[in-house]
C-alpha cells in the first residue's frame, strides 16, 4: 500500500489492462483573451512590434504598448517641432534674438517644472542638500546655457538637416571630454566607431551649399557643450545625497540659466524687451509663436524623461539617432535648403559611425570584468585609487 500511495495517477491506470481501451489525451490550457488569433489588441500590438521591437506584451500589455507609443510620437514631435519653431523665428520671421529665445525656453521651462513636480507630482520633490549642490547645479546651468544659445544661434546660419549632421557628433566629444576630465579611456573598438563620426561631417561640411563659418563654429560649440555637460553633470552630482533626477534638476537649472541669459541678452542684443514688444503690437502672433515655442522646449524635457522611465536610456540613444534623420528630411521639405548627394552620403556615415559607437560601448559595458591581480598590494593600491582611471574625486 505504501508503493501505491507512492505511484502516480498514470502508473496504476498502466497497471490495469481493462482501462487502457481509450488513450490518454493532453489537453493544451485556453490561451488568454489577448493571446487568441481573433483578438484585436494581440494585432494591434503585433503591427507596433514590427516598428518598435523593444515593445512587449507580456509586461503591460497592449494599452501599455500604445501609450509608449504615443509617449515616442511625442518625443518625437517635441523634438522636431522646437527645431523647425526655432529656425523659423530666428532666420525667416525675423527674430534675431537667439540669446532672449533662449531666455524664453528657461523661463517656460522653470514655470512648467515647478507645475510638475510640485503641483502635479509627476515625480518625487528632492529638495536641495547643501550650498555646495546648489553651486555645482549653478555650473552646470552655465554649460548648459552655453550649449542651448550656440545652438539657436547657429540655426540662424546654417539650415537643420546640416546643424543636425554636426549634432550627430555628440558621442566624438563625449569620449574626448570624458578622457580629459575623467581620465576613462575606452575600448579600441569605441575609439574606431569615432572615425566615421569624424569622417561623415567632413564629407557632410565639404558639400553644404550653405556652409557658413561662423555658424558652424557655433554649433559645433553647442555640441562640445551637450558633451562637457554629460560629463561633468555625471563627476558633479556623483553622491547619493546629490543625485537628481532629470524633471528635478530641470526645475532647478532653468531658473538659475534664465538668471544668466537675462542680463547676457541686455548687453549683447540691445533693448530686445522693448523690441519684442513693439513686434507683437505690430504682429501678435509673436507672442503665440513664443508661447509655443517654450512650451514645445519643455515638451522635449519632459518626452526625454518619460521615454526612458517607459523604455529605456539605450532607447533614448537610438531614437535620438533616428530624429537627426527625421528632423533633416522634415526640413528639407519645409525649408526648401538645397542638399547635395555627398553632404547626405556624410550625414549618413555619420549616423552609422554613431549606432557603431552605441553598440561599442554596449558591448563594452556587458564584457565581463578582469580577474583581481594576483598581487595583494596591487589590489590594495587600486582600492585606494593610485592611478585608476575609473576613481574620481569632486
Amino acid at each position: 500500500m505504501v508503493e501505491m500511495h507512492g505511484q502516480s495517477w498514470a502508473t496504476r491506470r498502466g497497471s490495469n489492462p481493462r482501462l487502457e481501451t481509450d488513450p490518454v489525451i493532453d489537453i493544451p490550457p485556453t490561451p488568454p483573451a489577448d493571446a487568441r488569433p481573433g483578438s484585436k489588441s494581440s494585432g494591434a500590438a503585433s503591427f507596433f512590434s514590427l516598428f518598435l521591437p523593444f515593445l512587449s506584451t507580456s509586461d503591460g500589455g497592449a494599452s501599455s504598448n500604445l501609450t509608449t507609443v504615443f509617449i515616442i510620437g511625442a518625443w518625437y514631435f517635441s523634438n522636431i517641432g522646437v527645431l523647425l519653431l526655432n529656425k523659423y523665428l530666428l532666420s525667416i520671421y525675423g527674430f534675431r534674438y537667439p540669446i532672449f529665445l533662449t531666455m524664453i525656453h528657461m523661463v517656460s521651462c522653470s514655470l512648467y517644472s515647478f507645475a510638475a513636480v510640485r503641483w502635479l507630482r509627476l515625480v518625487p520633490l528632492q529638495p536641495l542638500s547643501s550650498r555646495r549642490q546648489i553651486l555645482k547645479i549653478a555650473a552646470l546651468s552655465a554649460i548648459f546655457c552655453f550649449s542651448v544659445v550656440c545652438g539657436n544661434t547657429s540655426l540662424r546660419y546654417l539650415p537643420v538637416s546640416f546643424n543636425q549632421a554636426i549634432g550627430a557628433t555628440t558621442p566624438f566629444f563625449t569620449a574626448i571630454f570624458s578622457l580629459l576630465i575623467t581620465c576613462r579611456r575606452e575600448s579600441a573598438a569605441v575609439y574606431l566607431a569615432l572615425l566615421p563620426v569624424v569622417l561623415g561631417i567632413v564629407m557632410a561640411s565639404h558639400s553644404e551649399p550653405l556652409f557658413h563659418l561662423f555658424g558652424f563654429l557655433v554649433c559645433v560649440g553647442s555640441t562640445a557643450g551637450r558633451a562637457l555637460k554629460s560629463v561633468v553633470q555625471g563627476v558633479l552630482l556623483t553622491s547619493e545625497a546629490e543625485k537628481l533626477n532629470s524633471m528635478n534638476l530641470l526645475m532647478y537649472m532653468s531658473p538659475m540659466a534664465a538668471a544668466i541669459l537675462f542680463p547676457l541678452s541686455l548687453w549683447t542684443e540691445g533693448n530686445v524687451v522693448t523690441v519684442m514688444a513693439v513686434k507683437a503690437m505690430e504682429d501678435p502672433r509673436l507672442l503665440l509663436y513664443l508661447l509655443a515655442n517654450g512650451t514645445v522646449a519643455y515638451l522635449v524635457n519632459l518626452t526625454n524623461f518619460l521615454v526612458t522611465k517607459h523604455t529605456s536610456a539605450l532607447t533614448l540613444q537610438v531614437l535620438g539617432n533616428a530624429k537627426a534623420a527625421v528632423a533633416a528630411v522634415v526640413s528639407v521639405l519645409i525649408f526648401r535648403n538645397p542638399v547635395t548627394v555627398t553632404g547626405m552620403t556624410g550625414f549618413g556615415v555619420t549616423i552609422l559611425g554613431v549606432v557603431l559607437y552605441s553598440e561599442a560601448k554596449k558591448r563594452t559595458k556587458a564584457a565581463p570584468p578582469p580577474p583581481p591581480s594576483p598581487n595583494p598590494s596591487l589590489a590594495s593600491f587600486a582600492l585606494k585609487g593610485g592611478n585608476s582611471p575609473l576613481v574620481g574625486s569632486i
